[in-house]
């Protein structure tokens, strides 16, 4: 592909930025610029500017398209979520220790805090963040907060 296609197809109808960002590096590289100073240009490191272009010799444009693998499958299944789901919406404001140890009791799946907390965004709910309690507070605080003002 001449320089002059590559341009035409940056500006072309280009929408994914990931593509076009890599497009860019190939230009510059074809308009002479070291990998490092194209790698600069287009903020990414060098050895991943190496990769694209590797790519790039290797297939071309579709080369430079980005390849998902779609990540690790998911420890509960799709039933599981659902149910999970239901038992999540019978109570407001769970923690995300609290559904940790409820998905490692119903389900025998273990799973980070983080990662419950991902779980509970695809679900689009939100979890509670615990309070913290000072051991030092007397059990009738509030009452002696009001005798304070009120006086």
């Amino acid at each position: 592909m001449s320089v002059e296609e590559l341009t035409k197809r940056i500006k072309s109808i280009e929408k994914d930025v990931k593509i076009l960002q890599r497009l860019y590096l190939i230009k510059f590289r074809y308009e002479g610029l070291s990998v490092e100073k194209a790698a600069k240009r287009v903020e990414i490191s060098k050895p991943v500017a190496y990769i694209w272009q590797n790519r790039w010799n290797e297939a071309g444009y579709d080369g430079l398209k980005p390849k998902f693998a779609g990540g690790k499958p998911s420890k509960l299944s799709i039933q599981q979520k659902e149910q999970l789901k239901r038992i999540l919406k019978k109570q407001n404001n769970w923690t995300t220790e609290e559904v940790r140890e409820l998905v490692l009791r119903e389900f025998k799946v273990g799973y980070t805090q983080k990662q419950i907390r991902v779980i509970l965004k695809s679900f689009k709910m939100h979890h509670a963040k615990p309070f913290p309690h000072d051991y030092r507070k007397p059990d009738d605080a509030e009452e002696r907060l009001k005798k304070t003002f009120l006086n």
